[in-house]
């Protein structure tokens, strides 16, 4: 082998050496201290340009627009998603018809802070008929709907349990 080589696979083995020891004390540090939990505005103050912006609109043009707030729930609906175990306890979510993601990445509508969790754990999302589906998105531990771990897209009934590590979160009116 000649000494170009040998020395080229020194610096490639040194290099992923390295990698190895940054990718151990991220680890390591965010095990110590935790994910970093940023701060959101209000959703009201996202709201408010589109509101204003139908409200300038002509008076013919504001019929032709939908409202923003989706369609009518169904009665019994669930409208909110309620954190009952953890350390989270007694956070609470409007269901507004958008996705909410739950784990324990920054950017999570729910971040969890659980050695049990992923950072991309599951998602909780409805579906055309009006219904809340739960999903589990490949995590290590698993999620668990009323005691059953979930391997596919399951609807969740009011009241039903969703676990993820520690964390217990249900839908309620």
């Amino acid at each position: 082998m000649s000494e170009l080589t040998l020395t080229v696979m020194r610096l490639g083995f040194l290099a992923v050496l390295w990698l190895f020891v940054i990718v151990a004390v991220q680890v390591i540090r965010s095990d110590l201290f935790g994910t970093r939990v940023t701060q959101r505005g209000s959703r009201r103050e996202a709201a408010r340009p589109q509101q204003a912006a139908r409200q300038a609109a002509p008076p013919q043009q504001r019929q032709q627009q939908p409202p923003s707030g989706g369609g009518r729930q169904r009665r019994g609906a669930p409208t909110k998603l309620v954190v009952s175990e953890g350390t989270l306890t007694g956070t609470t979510v409007a269901l507004q018809g958008q996705t909410i993601t739950l784990g324990r990445a920054h950017d999570s509508t729910i971040v969890l802070d659980d050695d049990y969790a992923s950072s991309r754990h599951a998602r909780i999302y409805p579906d055309r008929d009006g219904q809340w589906i739960v999903e589990d998105l490949g995590s290590t531990n698993g999620t668990y709907l009323d005691r059953s771990r979930l391997t596919t897209p399951t609807p969740v009934p009011l009241g039903a349990s969703i676990r993820i590590g520690k964390t217990v979160i249900e839908l309620r009116k």
